[in-house]
């Protein structure tokens, strides 16, 4: 496992919660936003009375969307502390507290006993996650039998630029995206059987244009001095998004949903 692996795990939690992530990548902190999220939530099934686990809930917006859309109950765990307060800050302040809880955990030990949830949800996450193996292995374990996982994540299809293989790569959940292939191969070793696997690589093209223009924005608000960022890590940034935009371009990196149902549990 790589030093910027080690750190991204930290790294990527602590960023997520800052203003200046959230200015960057929006609420949802992933393509497609809240229509993949519902998106997801249909093919899964979900509807009351379904047991939900977030990994990696962030601020808790896609696991108060889908409580509010589809009136099932979602257990939200992320890294962050501040991210957990922060998602139930946003549960109570949608009328949700009842069907939502947040609390801290390791997607790779998560603090759940075994068959607890009817569905896993991880949304952009998974290939921020140092050992993955793991992390799908966990989803499986808190799982009951026949019970069904949505991932939504980055895709690789060849070798990505220098540019995206840095810990800034990584918190943009870029540098360790996997073939779609390796991520279907990583749910069957876990003891799933893939059901989908559908590709939204328009919804990756529109999330990068997006941030390129909000890029310009934070810019000219640190030439103003409204906010402190530092000219290296814009510099950095600029790079990276102009290096994922040809990546997306060339087909690259693309975006895909993926779906999957728990037989076994492989302790």
């Amino acid at each position: 496992m790589t030093t910027v692996a080690q750190d991204a795990k930290s790294c990527c939690a602590a960023a997520y919660g800052s203003g200046w992530a959230r200015f960057l990548l929006g609420d949802s902190y992933h393509p497609g936003g809240l229509d993949l999220t519902d998106r997801l939530g249909t093919m899964l099934g979900l509807g009351a009375g379904t047991r939900v686990l977030d990994v990696a809930a962030g601020p808790g917006t896609s696991a108060t969307h889908l409580a509010q859309r589809f009136g099932c109950r979602v257990t939200g765990v992320d890294l962050s502390e501040s991210n957990v307060v922060a998602a139930r800050e946003t549960a109570m302040r949608l009328g949700v507290a009842t069907l939502t809880d947040f609390v801290v955990g390791d997607a790779e030990l998560l603090p759940f006993p075994d068959e607890s949830f009817d569905v896993v949800v991880c949304e952009c996450a998974l290939c921020t996650f140092p050992d993955k193996h793991t992390a799908v292995t966990e989803f499986a374990r808190v799982l009951r039998l026949g019970g069904r996982v949505g991932i939504s994540d980055l895709t690789r299809n060849g070798p990505l630029p220098p540019e995206l293989d840095g810990l800034l790569a990584w918190i943009a959940c870029i540098a360790d995206a996997r073939p779609l292939a390796e991520y279907e191969e990583y749910l069957r070793i876990a003891g799933f059987q893939v059901d989908c696997a559908e590709p939204h690589d328009d919804a990756l093209r529109t999330f990068v244009q997006q941030i390129r223009t909000k890029l310009i924005g934070v810019e000219l608000l640190a030439r103003l001095r409204t906010i402190d960022v530092p000219t290296t890590d814009l510099a950095k940034a600029r790079a990276m998004v102009r290096s994922a935009a040809d990546a997306v371009a060339s087909r690259t990196l693309g975006y895909a949903l993926l779906t999957g149902t728990c037989f076994a549990h492989m302790h």
